[in-house]
C-alpha cells in the first residue's frame, strides 16, 4: 500500500496570481522527499489548476510512480500518450463541478472505452485505471475491458454523516474491492480522504495499492507544513515508524 499525493490544489494556488509560485513541481518533490510514493495530477480541460507545462516538467522530475487522471477525450489521450505516465486514471469531467462528483458511468462509456479509449492506451502502453464507484456492474465491466486498475471513489463513504452511514459505505467499498482483487486488477481509492477516515478504510482493506490523496493534505499543510504532513500520512499509510 502505498501513498500518492495529488498535487492539483498548488496549481489553483498558483494560478490565482499567475505569478509561477507556488510551483506543483517543487510541492512534488516535497512530497516525495516526505515519502510520498508518487505524484497525482488532473489535467483538466480548462486547465483551471495543472497546465500542459507542469505535466512535462513532472514527468521529467518525478522520482517516484506518476498517475495521469484525465477524462478520455482525443485531446488528452495524445497528451498522455506522449507522457508516458505509469498510470493513466480515466475520470468523469464536467466544467461546473468544483472537483470530481462521482465514478465514470459505466454503462453509457463501455461501447466507446472498448473500441476507443481502451485500445488506443494499450497500443501505447500505458496502463489504465478506471476511477468508479464501489458499483458491482462498474466492476464487472472494468474487468471485461481488460484494464490494469481500478481506482474506487470514497468520497460517498468520507463524506457520509453518520457512523451508520459511513459503516453502508465502507461495506460497499469491501465488496467493490474484493471483487476486483479477486479478478486479478490492481485496487486503489481516492476522494475525500483524511487523517480520520483513511485508517478505517486501510484496515478494512489490507489489499489496496496506491491511496490518494490531495485536498485534505494540502489544507493540513497550511498549518503544519507540506513536508510534516505527507511525512504524516505516509507513516500512516505505509505502517512505517515515525522515528
Amino acid at each position: 500500500m502505498q501513498l500518492l499525493v495529488n498535487i492539483d490544489h498548488i496549481a489553483t494556488l498558483r494560478n490565482a496570481r499567475d505569478e509561477g509560485y507556488p510551483d506543483p513541481v517543487e510541492a512534488a518533490k516535497v512530497c516525495e522527499d516526505a515519502g510520498a510514493k508518487g505524484i497525482v495530477f488532473h489535467l483538466r480541460e480548462d486547465r483551471r489548476h495543472i497546465r500542459d507545462n507542469d505535466v512535462r516538467r513532472l514527468k521529467q522530475s518525478v522520482r517516484g510512480l506518476i498517475d495521469f487522471e484525465m477524462a478520455a477525450t482525443d485531446e488528452m489521450l495524445k497528451i498522455c500518450s506522449e507522457i508516458q505516465p505509469d498510470l493513466s486514471t480515466l475520470v468523469p469531467e464536467k466544467r461546473q463541478e468544483l472537483t470530481t462528483e462521482g465514478g465514470l458511468h459505466m454503462k453509457e462509456l463501455y461501447n466507446d472505452f472498448e473500441a476507443r479509449v481502451v485500445p488506443f492506451l494499450k497500443d501505447h502502453k500505458v496502463a489504465i485505471s478506471l476511477f468508479v464507484d464501489p458499483v458491482t456492474d462498474d466492476i464487472k465491466r472494468a474487468i471485461d475491458l481488460g484494464v490494469e486498475a481500478v481506482e474506487l471513489h470514497t468520497g460517498t463513504y468520507a463524506n457520509a454523516k453518520t457512523a451508520s452511514d459511513q459503516d453502508h459505505e465502507l461495506d460497499r467499498l469491501i465488496e467493490a474491492a474484493e471483487l476486483a482483487h479477486s479478478s486479478g486488477l490492481q485496487v486503489n481509492a481516492g476522494h475525500g480522504l483524511d487523517f480520520e477516515n483513511t485508517p478505517t478504510l486501510i484496515k478494512a482493506i489490507p489489499f489496496l495499492h496506491d491511496v490518494s490523496i490531495g485536498h485534505a493534505l494540502i489544507c493540513d499543510a497550511l498549518f503544519n507544513g507540506l513536508s510534516n504532513t505527507v511525512h504524516r500520512m505516509a507513516t500512516l499509510i505505509h505502517g512505517e515508524s515515525d522515528d
